[in-house]
């Protein structure tokens, strides 16, 4: 009988690596999600600048690959970006990876992909695993418009501030957080962003995966949620749509009319404040005193 699998039995053959810089992502803790062209780039690399060698030796054994390693951490990229463009500059393949995931997200090698780009180098992407994606993937909760906020402060007060500056918006927000301020930081956002629909996902593809929904106060009290171990994500869902003042109405509008007629200031108004044109286009008649 024929295969009835709609995949053919092997895979793409591999393409020769190109000189230049490749931004590798590697797996979050399932050594499966390992893609096929990045085993290609590591395997081909003239040089590996790794977030810790040491944890980068690990992974690269199990695929069984060998590779001159780097460190390119916080205390090293300068360093690793000088060598990096030197080695670039001589025609060789340089492969960026942090511990875990996409390079560059909230990890260590920013310096090295700038420097490379103003020395007009080659830079590519190699996409795979990545927990941010993961968690907005699981969390059940919008994903057209979606912000992505990082490592909030550790301290209560600065990070009240930071998540005051969020408030406003009507995106879907991700952030990290440690275990030991998983608690505080969800109270703190229930506090600020109000009763949001949120999901924590932890653990993201390792054997205790764990994804908790529910609304940020109910997240902030939830007994999974007290100091939990292991890699974790803060998916918020957006607030509600506020409702413009009239006075609000009125400002836009007197600042639109400045730059527009009344027809098109009235349009522009009802997009910015979800409001309805016609009254917006008479109060701008009324504003301009015809």
């Amino acid at each position: 009988m024929p295969d009835p699998s709609p995949f053919p039995p092997t895979a793409p053959p591999p393409r020769p690596v190109a000189p230049g810089l490749y931004l590798v992502a590697t797996p979050i803790g399932n050594l499966r999600d390992m893609t096929l062209r990045a085993l290609d780039v590591l395997a081909a690399a003239d040089l590996v600048l790794a977030e810790d060698t040491r944890v980068t030796a690990k992974l690269l054994a199990a695929y069984g690959l060998k590779a001159r390693l780097e460190r390119c951490d916080d205390h090293a990229s300068a360093r690793a970006a000088e060598l990096a463009v030197d080695r670039l500059s001589n025609g060789a393949v340089v492969a960026l990876v942090s511990d875990a995931g996409t390079p560059m997200v909230s990890d260590p090698g920013y310096v090295v992909a700038r420097a490379a780009i103003a020395e007009g180098l080659p830079v590519h992407p190699v996409p795979g695993a990545s927990s941010l994606l993961a968690a907005l993937c699981i969390a059940g909760l919008p994903a057209d418009r979606v912000l992505f906020a990082g490592f909030l402060p550790p301290k209560s007060g600065a990070r009240r501030t930071a998540l005051e500056e969020l408030r406003p918006g009507r995106q879907t927000l991700v952030f990290f957080e440690s275990g030991p301020r998983l608690a505080d930081s969800l109270a703190d956002m229930a506090a600020v962003l109000g009763p949001r629909p949120a999901a924590v996902a932890r653990e993201l593809t390792k054997l205790y995966e764990e994804c908790v929904r529910g609304t940020l106060a109910d997240l902030a009290a939830d007994p999974r949620c007290q100091s939990p171990k292991g890699e974790i994500v803060i998916v918020v869902g957006p607030g509600e749509q506020e409702t413009a003042s009239a006075a609000d109405a009125d400002a836009a509008l007197s600042e639109a009319l400045t730059r527009l007629p009344p027809g098109e200031a009235a349009a522009e108004v009802s997009r910015a404040l979800n409001l309805p044109r016609k009254p917006l286009y008479k109060r701008a008649l009324e504003l301009q005193g015809r």
